[in-house]
């Protein structure tokens, strides 16, 4: 029973995290980890075996599989978890061409590798159970991360162009840059906030800031082209967006002669959540967080 127990348990994982990377790869490359159960729910065939509840715990079979397996995805390189999100790696994209058998085989022998290098860690877990506990709390501290990041990016959705246009200069000040011009409302020239080195702009580099609220958006590069085109000598470029970069946009960025660093909306809540201790009160609550800790693990 235990041999078909695990033989069920592993084609249920085969085929949801084959179509799981799939649907990464259609978004672009990433998804948020709250997105997951309801897009199997939606979109995978599943056994009533497969949806029962069991264990001690009463987790659905197929979410436990789900995750038991996954983490030998992540160690073949294939899927990476990080910060509420699931992302297709280059190596997840070639697998697609795969069959969902042979992406399995291709976890379990990189999972076996990475357990003879750290034969400590991972104990008591090679075989999936319906008590994965160890795995359900990953699992459950995913959604949870995924949920606050969420929740963040939606409070800066809520945000005024030139609330945002603030966030950014608090974070600049934050980072012990000096912010003598931020734009008021009205046509600002292509230039949102100049930042300097020093309180009289004596110091070179130079900030010239573009800053554009458009959280559905990816920035083409139409609009790195036209900020590189402000720069006189002495200056470089900052491109901060609620948003995204579209690849000509990064394209652009990278092959730039003047030096042009681009900051995305997922870029920005991480400055912002590693500079916000060192805030003013009034910065912080631009966008107030509160930090909870979870006991968690190396996984």
């Amino acid at each position: 029973m235990a041999k078909e127990h695990v033989g069920r348990t592993k084609a249920t994982a085969t085929k949801i995290l084959f179509a799981v990377m799939k649907e990464i790869s259609r978004r672009g490359g990433s998804m948020p980890a709250k997105d997951l159960y309801p897009f199997v729910e939606a979109n995978v065939q599943l056994t009533d075996w497969e949806l029962e509840p069991a264990g001690k715990n009463r987790y659905i079979r197929w979410t436990n599989s789900f995750q038991f397996y996954s983490i030998n995805y992540a160690k073949a390189g294939l899927i990476l978890k990080q910060k509420g999100m699931w992302y297709l790696t280059p190596e997840g994209e070639n697998a697609l061409n795969l069959t969902p058998e042979e992406v399995m085989e291709k976890g379990e022998v990189a999972y076996r590798e990475w357990r003879k290098l750290h034969p400590k860690e991972g104990k008591g877990d090679d075989e999936p159970t319906d008590d994965n506990d160890e795995r359900d709390r990953s699992e459950e501290l995913n959604l949870l991360e995924s949920d606050a990041r969420e929740g963040i990016r939606q409070y800066i959705i809520a945000k005024s162009p030139y609330e945002f246009q603030d966030m950014v200069a608090a974070l600049l000040r934050t980072m012990d840059y000096h912010t003598p011009f931020v734009a008021p409302k009205g046509k600002d020239g292509g230039i949102d906030i100049i930042a300097y080195l020093d309180p009289l702009g004596a110091k070179t580099p130079r900030i010239k800031v573009q800053v554009k609220h458009k959280p559905e958006t990816a920035i083409g590069a139409s609009d790195i082209r036209a900020l590189l085109g402000v720069l006189r000598a002495g200056d470089i470029a900052l491109f901060v967006t609620s948003g995204t970069f579209s690849a000509d946009a990064k394209s652009t960025g990278t092959s730039s002669r003047e030096f042009i660093r681009l900051i995305d909306g997922d870029e920005f809540i991480d400055m912002w959540q590693q500079y916000y201790d060192k805030m003013s009160d009034d910065d912080k609550n631009m966008l107030p967080l509160k930090r909870i800790s979870f006991l968690g693990n190396n996984e």
